[in-house]
């Protein structure tokens, strides 16, 4: 027999007990990509331990009491008798970085709660996204996360298609409110501007002055994060320069590692002294080259890549961390302030996980960096971020 939608969401709120542990494990498992077909994830060690860049106010999450059986009989929503996650990523899921850290998050809260192993529909293309994803729906999982607002589109429809599946997209730049998705979503100009001070701090520490962003091919959100990162990175001095780099070969290639590491090696050649790689599965081999070269270098969305065990040596993590925003909603949802149909706002100095942190960062540097999150939380560059997203998104 079949539950209904409403039973699902009464699941999810009633009773995940061990969810909540999840939030600070640092001994975590990924799965490796799967070139855009659905199979089960396989595991390999991935460190996920969220710092925050700045002391912040929190409230954490309520303790709960139901056992992991509990919480799978609760989950099972189509009433197979076991708990399935589906993750649908529109990038590898072993890319080390944005899709990665959604992937990871799904397997330790599968993995503390007795759940069976999450499937994984990875490198989706927004043009197969309504195909994939539905493929994904139909292997009897419970609940699907979709992994990024650029293979959203067919959602609407697939709600209406599978209600009795919990639906919860992370959808960073946004995506239309739509009836049974819930959501989360950040803003682009707190983050960018946070991470372009960050690396104004570290230039200054370095005696450098020039940053080069590669990204894709323009889009509206990375035209969003290279407006406020120049305008954070400019606050520190005048005189530092950003330049944008386009590698993408088509919309949302954001994994062409060639044309990434080619456009790298012409912006050492022209002496950028850092590099912010707005990239996918072209991330890594980016900044492997330009710590060679000794760039500074920052992650685009994994929250750990300062901590002790991370392989390469970052300068700074820029934080929109997927599985980050997916552990607090399930706390969220655990406490029964989030259900379906709902959309989670991350915002930088107000909650843990966005912004940017510098990898042992100074007193001195730590001190600003502490100050920059206290006024983007006061709304000191609201009007300024605002313009931002008006030019970056046609709007204004």
């Amino acid at each position: 027999m079949r539950h209904t939608k409403a039973r699902a969401v009464f699941g999810l709120l009633a009773a995940m007990s061990l969810l909540v542990a999840a939030c600070g494990d640092d001994d975590d498992d990924a799965a490796p990509a799967v070139d855009g077909t659905t199979t089960a994830a396989s595991a390999a060690p991935v460190e996920e331990t969220t710092t925050a860049a700045a002391p912040v106010e929190t409230t954490a999450a309520p303790d709960t009491t139901a056992a992991p059986a509990e919480a799978e009989l609760a989950l099972d929503t189509n009433g197979d008798g076991k708990v399935v996650i589906g993750i649908a990523a529109a990038g590898p899921a072993d890319d080390g970085a944005y899709y990665e850290a959604v992937v990871t998050a799904a397997q330790e809260l599968s993995a503390e709660n007795g759940f069976e192993e999450p499937i994984v529909a990875d490198n989706i293309q927004a043009a197969d996204a309504a195909t994939l994803i539905g493929d994904l729906a139909e292997q009897g999982v419970d609940v699907i996360i979709v992994g990024a607002s650029e293979i959203a589109e067919p959602l609407p429809e697939l709600v209406v298609e599978y209600p009795e599946i919990f639906w919860y997209c992370n959808c960073g730049a946004g995506f239309p409110e739509t009836p049974g998705l819930s959501q989360s979503v950040d803003d682009g100009g707190e983050i960018g501007y946070a991470a372009g001070y960050a690396t104004g701090l570290k230039l200054q520490e370095t005696g450098g002055d020039s940053v080069v962003m590669i990204g894709c091919c323009e889009l509206g959100f990375e035209k969003q994060a290279q407006l406020a990162f120049e305008f954070g990175l400019t606050s520190v001095d005048p005189e530092f320069t950003l330049t944008y780099v386009p590698s993408g070969d088509f919309e949302f290639d954001f994994d062409n590692t060639a044309n990434a590491t080619a456009a790298l090696e012409t912006a050492i050649a022209e002496g950028a002294d850092a590099v912010y790689p707005y990239l996918g599965g072209a991330h890594r081999p980016v900044v492997e080259a330009a710590e060679e070269a000794g760039l500074i270098t920052m992650s685009a969305g994994s929250s750990t890549v300062c901590d002790d065990g991370e392989e390469l040596a970052y300068d700074i993590a820029v934080r929109f961390d997927g599985g980050d925003y997916v552990r607090s909603v399930i706390g969220e949802i655990i406490a029964g302030t989030f259900v379906e149909g709902d959309t989670k706002a991350f915002k930088v100095g107000v909650d843990p996980e966005p912004g940017a942190q510098i990898c042992d960062a100074t007193d001195e540097q730590q001190a600003a960096m502490d100050d920059i999150y206290e006024r983007i939380a006061a709304g000191e560059f609201a009007e300024d971020f605002g313009a931002i997203a008006g030019e970056a998104f046609g709007g204004g």
